[in-house]
């Protein structure tokens, strides 16, 4: 398993497609937990990038303070389970946090719809 978290700076950013970096997360399939962590600068964001760009370095999961409707569709189309509402917190908090199944979340940080700004609108 492959654990993406968009981030700025040191915390799980709140939107995923507005991110400065992914941190992802090895899990250790045996044990469960973290093997190797790494950071990467995510390509351009346009509709349907950053799904392709995670189902290819191999993300599984994918968490985050929020997305769009569309955005959630594509991730669950490419296999990877979407986790919304996360707090703020260090990537590596987040993803353990997940990992032992105590990650708080709650509702989307996103709260646009299309219709506040269109066809097309995806929050980032």
């Amino acid at each position: 398993m492959i654990i993406a978290i968009p981030t700025n700076g040191n915390l799980l950013s709140q939107h995923f497609g507005r991110c400065q970096t992914y941190t992802f997360f090895d899990i250790d399939a045996e044990n469960g937990e973290i093997s190797a962590e790494r950071t990467e600068i995510p390509p351009a964001h346009e509709p349907g990038v950053l799904p392709a760009w995670i189902a290819e370095v191999g993300g599984s999961v994918v968490i985050t303070g929020g997305m769009g409707p569309r955005a959630i569709q594509l991730f669950e189309q490419r296999g990877i389970q979407v986790v919304l509402g996360a707090p703020s917190v260090s990537p590596r908090e987040a993803a353990v946090a997940f990992l032992a199944d105590n990650l708080q979340t709650g509702d989307s940080s996103c709260d646009h719809s299309e219709s506040d700004h269109g066809a097309g609108h995806h929050c980032r």
